[in-house]
């Protein structure tokens, strides 16, 4: 979902749409009264294996009604499509609460391991458990469609004198991305924070709703729901992360240490908040990437180390397309058509930065995306009308009709994000084949993991042989200037990754009350980020909101997690390709055993526990960071000379110390295995 000037994405990827979003099906078939005991829509003397069939075969059915009109919502934003997007969300958790009451009547029967995995599956097809009674699933449909909406139209606007200037997201982003003024910075954070604050009223009812829908499917909260989709029990999924992050914690606090020091140069006496860097002052909205501070982070000038300037080269490349295309025009061309002209160069441009994504997963010896995929994606922001920018990969019926919608600019960013969302694309087409209940990722973390490990064999040389960067220089300068690179995308993000979902994990739980939204999403981002804003942010503003994620209702976990499984996919596929030599320098494009490999493991999808999709790919069950670490030990040891002398670290307010934990951790050996049961 967003990388910045070095790379990466959350890409992330839309509520439903994304990969790892939910799974939306459709409305079951009408079916005679029910006998004693049986389920409406349930036809009598149904067994386990024809439920699951049959489940299967209406899924796939109405999937496509669901994604229409999720799509138009997305890319059309008005009352009309809103409304449509909540009547389909709202037929879909109708249905799926039906299907859910039917599959209870095989409850302790015996069955294949196939049909027993389906239907736990099916209890968790969906982040958004709706309730029961008709009148409030209705509501949680509306709500939940309103919120995406507000998001995707939200608009900052001032005034000054007579003129009212009114900037969206993209624009507010550009403001981080290029511009070094304090205060422009700030207005521009805090403009785009404004946009959230009349979510919060809805999102408290969303938790009330999503709470008495998890409770009705037997789980004590939405957040015990969504750990529960692991195939490990909810606990051990909380440890799981904790031991994680013990193992990369070491890394971004070398790393925040750094920043820190650059940017109380660049910024005399505000470039930190009592030892936490400032929110507004990471190049990013969310301060998930810090890739954007190139020109302030750089380890060595290029000069000594090469130029990794691939946004500069995108630029230049674009401009250079403009100008020929308005060469070609009649020099008295009215506006419209010099607009129209440059909108035509942008689409080009953005395609074409698509095209040479796809040409790394093609050389792997994957297949070329379908006609269908360069007909309907939405490349860049159409000037008619709002949309959600926020990029995300769209399976519309299971069966190959896949696209993206994204708001392509010419960045490294972007280029990088268009990697990641193809990852979710192409997992897509590789399990399409299976059952629909099967067709998801092995679990969650596993679909965000895919693109982003392409992005790891994104390496100088990769990107020279593509034309984006001149020559490099073999020296330890420019070693550690393509580590310090990926790290600002990479390791920045971990501790963003985890706090999120630690949120609303507590929000769900009632750990975090509604009057104390704020406080505890500050206080947590200062204890996993050790980041702050620059002026009080009271419960008067609603700042969760201001990261799609949160009215998208999208689970953050799987972005933590992928950005561990990435180095554990990328090790394997690099010995898979014959590769020896640092895991840094390795980029496996081009190579067909190593895509032969990463394609079986995408084949899979979530029809076996991920543990053993995970042992055919790497060789082990375990998630496991050792693979970061070895990926960053020059940069590592390199942080630790420059910071050698200084205070490093940050204090951490005592309420977020105190945050209390989702549920008591299982001992330490136990949470070190987890379990791979269905």
């Amino acid at each position: 979902m967003i990388r910045r000037h070095a790379l990466l994405v959350l890409a992330i990827g839309a509520s439903l749409a994304l990969s790892a979003c939910q799974r939306e099906p459709s409305p079951a078939s009408d079916a005679a009264t029910p006998a004693p005991g049986q389920a409406q829509g349930q036809p009598q003397d149904e067994t386990a294996d024809a439920f699951v069939a049959r489940v299967n075969a209406e899924m796939k059915a109405m999937y496509p009604e669901l994604t229409a009109a999720q799509w138009l919502s997305s890319t059309y934003i008005i009352d009309d499509s809103q409304l449509l997007a909540a009547k389909a969300n709202e037929k879909f958790l109708t249905t799926l609460n039906g299907w859910i009451e039917q599959s209870k009547r095989f409850e302790g029967q015996e069955m294949s391991p196939e049909t027993a995995r389906a239907i736990t599956l099916l209890k968790l097809g969906t982040a958004m458990p709706a309730p029961k009674d008709p009148v409030k699933l209705a509501e949680l449909t509306r709500i939940a469609t309103r919120m995406e909406g507000m998001y995707g139209s939200g608009t900052y606007c001032k005034t000054a004198g007579d003129s009212k200037s009114c900037r969206q997201l993209g624009e507010l982003e550009q403001v981080l991305r290029e511009d070094r003024d304090y205060n422009a910075q700030l207005d521009a954070w805090q403009g785009w924070h404004t946009v959230s604050q009349p979510m919060r009223e809805d999102y408290q009812r969303f938790v009330s709703l999503v709470n008495e829908g998890a409770k009705e499917l037997g789980y004590a909260d939405a957040g015990e729901m969504w750990r529960s989709g692991y195939d490990m029990s909810p606990v051990e999924l909380a440890a799981e992360t904790d031991r994680l992050w013990g193992q990369v914690k070491p890394l971004y606090e070398q790393l925040h240490c750094y920043a820190r020091t650059r940017l109380e140069a660049q910024y005399p006496g505000r470039g930190s908040v009592d030892g936490l860097l400032p929110a507004h002052l990471m190049g990013n909205m969310w301060q998930q990437d810090w890739g954007n501070l190139w020109d302030i982070l750089a380890p060595y000038s290029e000069a000594q180390a090469g130029s990794l300037d691939v946004t500069g080269a995108l630029e230049r490349r674009y401009q250079a397309d403009l100008n020929t295309r308005m060469s070609n025009e009649n020099a008295l061309i009215d506006t419209d058509r010099r607009v129209e002209v440059a909108r035509e160069a942008q689409l080009e441009d953005a395609k074409r930065m698509t095209r040479q994504a796809e040409e790394f997963y093609t050389s792997l010896g994957m297949p070329k995306l379908p006609d269908s995929y360069w007909e309907k994606t939405q490349f860049i922001k159409p000037r008619d009308r709002d949309v959600v920018c926020h990029a995300s990969a769209w399976d519309m019926n299971m069966d190959g009709d896949v696209r993206t919608k994204m708001c392509i600019k010419p960045n490294e960013e972007d280029f990088t994000t268009i990697y990641h969302e193809l990852g979710h694309v192409y997992y897509y087409l590789a399990y399409n084949k299976l059952p629909p209940m099967f067709q998801g990722g092995a679990h969650d973390g596993f679909h965000e993991a895919i693109g982003d490990t392409i992005v790891l064999s994104m390496t100088p040389a990769y990107l020279q042989s593509i034309g984006l960067v001149g020559e490099q220089q073999r020296s330890d300068e420019a070693l550690i200037n393509s580590q310090m690179r990926m790290a600002l995308a990479k390791v920045s993000f971990l501790p963003f990754g985890l706090m999120i979902d630690r949120w609303r994990w507590g929000v769900f739980d009632g750990s975090i009350a509604p009057a104390d939204y704020n406080k505890a999403w500050w206080e947590l981002k200062a204890k996993y980020q050790g980041v702050a804003p620059a002026t009080p942010r009271g419960e008067e503003f609603f700042d969760p909101g201001a990261k799609y994620h949160v009215p998208g209702n999208t689970p953050y976990t799987r972005y933590f997690l992928s950005h561990v499984l990435q180095f554990q996919f990328y090790k394997a596929l690099c010995d898979a390709a014959g590769y020896q030599g640092p895991l840094y320098e390795c980029s496996f494009a081009g190579n067909k055993a190593a895509g032969e490999k990463f394609w079986a493991m995408l084949s899979k999808g979530n029809s076996q526990p991920w543990q053993r999709t995970m042992a055919e790919l790497t060789g082990g069950e375990q998630m496991d960071a050792s693979a970061v670490l070895e990926y960053f030990a020059p940069l590592q040891e390199w942080l630790k000379t420059q910071n050698e002398g200084k205070t490093c670290g940050w204090q951490v307010p005592a309420a977020a110390t105190a945050t209390p934990a989702p549920a008591p951790a299982p001992p330490a050996e136990e949470a070190d295995t987890p379990a791979s049961g269905t």
